[in-house]
């Protein structure tokens, strides 16, 4: 898992091939704290299948403004640079697996 910023979110997410997963999250977000080892557990699990990344809202609230994110975790899922999906909310690992794989 990648921590970025709004300066290299372009380079990491829309600029990149195959599927990125990119959580918007916040240090006070309790239901951000839970999806932390859900995600390090897909990472370590999916490997090069997918490429996870973590944006603080907080320190980077340009492109979560710009994407128009209310509530936290957001995450967003991309593939070739083009958003797909989007999941709000704290999500089991198993449903984060199947909604990862069907981008595939």
């Amino acid at each position: 898992m990648k921590a970025i910023t709004d300066t290299d979110f372009d380079s990491e997410v829309l600029n990149a091939k195959g599927v990125v997963l990119v959580d918007f999250w916040a240090e006070w977000c309790g239901p951000c704290r839970q999806m932390l080892p859900i995600l390090e557990e897909i990472s370590k699990e999916m490997g090069d299948k997918v490429k996870i990344c973590k944006v603080n809202v907080d320190e980077s609230p340009d492109k979560a403004a710009e994407l128009g994110i209310r509530s936290i975790p957001s995450i967003f899922l991309y593939k070739d640079g083009k958003q797909v999906d989007v999941k709000v909310g704290l999500n089991p690992k198993s449903a984060m697996v199947s909604w990862i794989e069907s981008n595939l």
